[in-house]
């Protein structure tokens, strides 16, 4: 299998890299895979190129290949003016509109404020939902604060969990407590439950817990 990271910080190094870093090392301690960081820094004049001339420089034509042939994305930026950056979303527009659908895709964001953690859903969602990208339920949003707190080390963990099952699905959940349950289990009809199957609980079924309301 085939990761594709992409990271658009634009210092060396980056918080952008690190988290990227981080998601790419949850995923493959669930999966067998084999990475590919694409950092757009490097990229920067040979995206431009193609934006004035409409043909890609042979190392972005690489970069650009290696998208749209990964078996699961990790895509991240920093925040600029709230929303992803100009490099960012360049890269993306050069993307074949066919050539995401149906690839998983962990979205990370960094910032210098929490103010902005919604850049994941109301800028960054939206732009690989239009690609026919399948959006896994947890991004990863760090902002300077967040660093080294246990909290973003259990949304990383659920984040790499949730594309290591997406890109492989017999992939277990991780037992260890770190993980804290990474993807909750579900019941029979699909809804997210804490009592999960394998221990030996069974769901009851709601007709049964409503005679049991009305015989009391």
């Amino acid at each position: 299998m085939k990761l594709a990271v992409v990271s658009a910080g634009l210092s060396s190094p980056s918080s952008t890299r690190l988290l990227a870093d981080r998601l790419t090392a949850a995923t493959l301690a669930r999966l067998d895979a084999e990475p590919e960081t694409v950092e757009l820094r490097e990229l920067a004049t040979e995206i431009a190129q193609h934006l004035v001339t409409g043909f890609p420089p042979a190392r972005l034509a690489a970069a650009l290949d290696t998208v749209a042939a990964a078996d699961g994305l990790i895509a991240v930026t920093p925040v600029f003016a709230a929303s992803y950056s100009g490099l960012f979303k360049s890269f993306f527009d050069l993307i074949d509109k066919d050539a995401l659908t149906g690839t998983p895709v962990l979205l990370g964001a960094t910032g210098g404020t929490a103010r902005h953690s919604l850049v994941t859903e109301h800028a960054m969602r939206p732009l690989f939902t239009h690609l026919r990208a399948l959006v896994l339920p947890t991004a990863v949003y760090a902002a300077s604060q967040d660093w080294g707190e246990q909290g973003l080390a259990q949304r990383i963990t659920r984040a790499g969990t949730e594309l290591a099952r997406s890109m492989h699905p017999a992939t277990p959940a991780t037992p260890d407590t770190d993980t804290a349950a990474a993807i909750a289990p579900r019941s029979v009809t699909g809804a997210i439950t804490s009592a999960d199957p394998a221990h030996g609980h069974r769901p009851v079924p709601f007709e049964q817990r409503l005679a049991a309301l009305r015989a009391g």
